[in-house]
């Protein structure tokens, strides 16, 4: 068994960094495909194209390819778009993803104009003075007639803010605000920017090593995952079998944590493939890889939204943990590290288990 080379932690941090401060709420990705891009093209082995919906899939030519294997990482995060331009002059947004509006209640954001114009604004709630409203402040339900963006702006109507450039369907992204501390990470968007960082860490991990994977790996950077169709389309007939990265839902109930990688074994979708699972389980005890075993009550992934796009293959999914799922993230240096050597064993391996 050949070990798992060393991981470039350092880089690992630095890309996931850039990554996370570069906005990228579903349908508004091409910033953060393109940074991603950027640093795929650094290693020289890779094919890189792009798919009709604006995915990334890079081809990584192994010492075989009679059974292709695909892994995918979704670029896409929860956002908004422009809903109305109110009276006031302030935003009423349409949500992109599943979030709850309390989790965004008092955040910075940025609006994008199809000038290209930036605009800064903040979430809030309707009712947000409590010197003003002190028991509606408390009590109401945060919803989409209750929350608002304020602009930045010197705007009290629709006109004034018509005229800023903001016009209906705008989209918002959330400000991230990474820290890293004591080797946590913290931040909106780990979900699943920490996933990418990931494998672009492992590539980078068999290119400085000199190691070709097994098989020939079909790398998909998704973007539509957290609105369901990320990875039902860009992966090419001849995949045989398909892991998906995405983050561990970490609280009560669960087993999986922050300084761990988890193998999710069934979530909303159904079971993933029995087989694959088992295989990567015995391949993190080979390779003395940490990890726990878990079921996500509420999820789906790339690897759900392929095989509900007919896909003929058989499925896994694999993360490291993150607290607050949807909400301020988290997770410890210790999971990403674990996710990233499980991707590498993972390319290494030589066993087929859908052939």
């Amino acid at each position: 068994m050949i070990p798992i080379p060393p991981i470039d932690t350092k880089y690992l941090i630095k890309f996931l960094v850039e990554l996370l401060n570069t906005p990228s709420p579903t349908g508004y990705t091409h910033k953060a495909i393109n940074l991603t891009e950027k640093a795929l093209k650094k290693f020289p082995m890779l094919e890189l194209e792009h798919t009709r919906k604006g995915a990334l899939l890079a081809k990584y030519k192994g010492a075989r390819s009679d059974t292709p294997r695909g892994i995918s990482a979704h670029v896409d995060t929860l956002g908004a778009m422009v809903k109305e331009i109110k009276t006031n002059g302030r935003l009423k947004l349409s949500k992109i993803g599943g979030f709850a509006w309390n989790t965004v209640e008092g955040e910075s954001c940025t609006i994008f104009t199809r000038s290209g114009k930036a605009v800064r604004g903040s979430i809030l709630f309707t009712k947000a003075s409590a010197h003003i409203f002190h028991n509606d402040v408390n009590e109401i339900k945060r919803d989409n007639d209750t929350m608002e963006v304020r602009l930045d702006l010197r705007v009290n109507s629709v006109e004034e803010t018509q005229a800023q450039g903001i016009e209906v369907g705008d989209y918002v992204a959330f400000d991230p605000r990474v820290e890293i501390n004591n080797e946590f990470v913290r931040s909106r968007h780990l979900d699943d920017k920490a996933c990418v960082a990931c494998l672009l860490t492992a590539i980078k991990a068999l290119h400085d090593a000199n190691i070709t994977p097994a098989q020939t790996a079909l790398l998909l950077i998704s973007n539509f995952e957290e609105v369901g169709h990320g990875a039902s389309a860009g992966f090419p007939p001849e995949m045989a079998e398909m892991i998906a990265v995405d983050m561990a839902a970490v609280g009560e109930g669960q087993t999986s944590d922050e300084y761990h990688a988890s193998i999710c074994v069934k979530d909303t979708s159904g079971p993933y493939h029995h087989g694959l699972s088992q295989h990567l389980r015995n391949l993190a005890d080979q390779h003395n890889i940490p990890h726990k075993v878990d079921i996500y009550p509420y999820y789906g992934s790339d690897a759900s939204a392929l095989l509900r796009a007919g896909g003929d293959v058989a499925v896994a999914l694999i993360g490291p943990g993150v607290d607050a799922s949807h909400n301020y993230e988290r997770t410890h240096l210790d999971a990403l590290i674990a996710t990233t050597k499980w991707i590498v064993a993972y390319l290494m391996d030589e066993t087929v288990v859908n052939g």
